[in-house]
């Protein structure tokens, strides 16, 4: 039923449906409480993702002052060659 109503009314908005159905507080469906439980999840993967891309743009100049290559420290950290080199062009400002 909520993925019907999910895809039928891709333009209604929470209160809209509530509205329709008549629904006094949305938040206490299952419904809200699985999308906002699935949303969290994509939040903290999305977090952790970053984390992950931040920590290795933060070793890139430590692995050049080393005199890794640009190209070793792309497939070190598993990065773009373009990736690496902006950063070590941006580092040397």
């Amino acid at each position: 039923m909520e993925t019907i109503l999910v895809y039928k009314l891709p333009q209604a908005s929470r209160e809209e449906i509530a509205t329709m159905l008549g629904l006094t507080d949305l938040k206490q469906t299952r419904f809200y409480q699985d999308a906002f439980a699935d949303g969290q999840e994509v939040g903290r993967e999305e977090g952790r993702e970053e984390g992950r891309q931040a920590a290795k743009i933060e070793l890139i100049q430590p692995l050049a002052d080393q005199g890794i290559s640009p190209q070793n420290i792309a497939q070190i950290l598993k990065l773009s060659l373009d990736e690496v080199e902006k950063v070590l062009q941006g580092s040397d400002r």
